[in-house]
């Protein structure tokens, strides 16, 4: 545990690493999230399910348990995080995360500076998510025949509930399309990573293993990312997260009529929930996306659900598998 969150513990004070640092390895195995909340019980996320944590590292159902999170250790983590220089960080903070070396991101929450009524910044910030970034190769493996037909990229949506391992997935699939795998050579690969979760850039440089032919466009709208890649990287891919407003699917339609092919997600906890958006319901019932695959856990955290061909709506899956 201590190798996967080594930077992470870094980043707080000793009460807290040494607390984190004793969960049981049952939860640290699948952790996916540290919540630190001022004033508030200590608590993970871990296999999809929520824990309290209380001052020995142990699990406890009730809140009134869990460790209490005080002012000073808030503003501790407030000051290593940012390198005693929270000003230094105004760029990121107006997307409400920091990226720490190795991928990891650091959601935050507190009071709202706006400027002309958008964010400008945040102050008195007094609640942290660590979302533990997980590459997992080969998670694609059962997916890659799936996405390509006669050696042609399908245009393919993946749709997922929130922590069901979309990301992940998503991930994987750009390392293989750009590096390529047996009886498919890997071809130019961009991702427009909106929220540096897909290759996890510190600094502007991938913390994950995305390919030795992918281009990275890190902390970019994916409306704007997409165009600008278009014209000046030629990619034959690419790939995106989290699709939902009108200027995302304007993008990714005029990237599909320019022959570029494009995987993308949205959430979602089945097709007929993805339908019910009016922007998503018209780019997928327009047949613009040749693959639509659906994730759940039917059979644990990243179960492939349901595939579909996007163009007939025929299902091409038999039954769940996990990936």
């Amino acid at each position: 545990m201590l190798n996967l969150l080594e930077t992470i513990l870094y980043m707080m004070p000793e009460e807290l690493q040494n607390i984190i640092s004793s969960i049981p390895s049952f939860l640290s195995d699948d952790l996916e999230e540290i919540r630190i909340r001022e004033l508030r019980p200590l608590s993970i996320i871990s296999g999809g399910k929520n824990y309290y944590i209380d001052k020995y590292g142990n699990p406890c159902l009730s809140p009134t348990h869990g460790y209490i999170v005080t002012n000073e250790q808030t503003q501790r983590i407030l000051q290593l995080i940012s390198n005693y220089s929270i000003y230094a960080l105004e760029d990121e903070l107006r997307n409400g995360y920091i990226t720490l070396k190795g991928g990891f991101r650091v959601g935050l929450a507190g009071q709202t500076v706006l400027e002309n009524g958008k964010i400008k910044t945040f102050k008195n910030i007094n609640s942290f998510n660590f979302r533990i970034s997980r590459e997992i190769k080969g998670v694609a493996d059962k997916v890659m025949p799936m996405i390509i037909e006669s050696d042609q990229i399908m245009d393919t949506l993946i749709i997922s509930p929130p922590g069901m391992g979309k990301t992940t997935l998503l991930r994987d699939i750009a390392r293989q399309l750009s590096n390529g795998f047996e009886d498919f050579e890997g071809v130019k690969v961009s991702i427009v990573d909106e929220r540096s979760e897909i290759s996890g850039s510190y600094k502007g440089i991938p913390q994950n293993d995305i390919g030795y032919q992918t281009d990275i466009l890190d902390a970019c709208p994916k409306a704007e990312g997409i165009m600008l890649l278009i014209r000046s990287m030629s990619p034959d891919v690419i790939i995106t997260d989290e699709i939902g407003r009108n200027e995302d699917i304007k993008s990714i339609e005029e990237a599909i009529n320019a022959g570029v092919r494009i995987i993308t997600t949205a959430h979602g906890k089945d097709l007929n929930d993805t339908l019910s958006r009016p922007t998503l319901k018209n780019v997928v019932e327009s047949g613009f996306f040749h693959r639509i695959l659906i994730l759940g856990n039917s059979k644990g955290i990243g179960t492939l659900e349901k595939v579909y061909d996007g163009r007939n709506m025929k299902e091409l899956l038999l039954c769940p598998i996990k990936l």
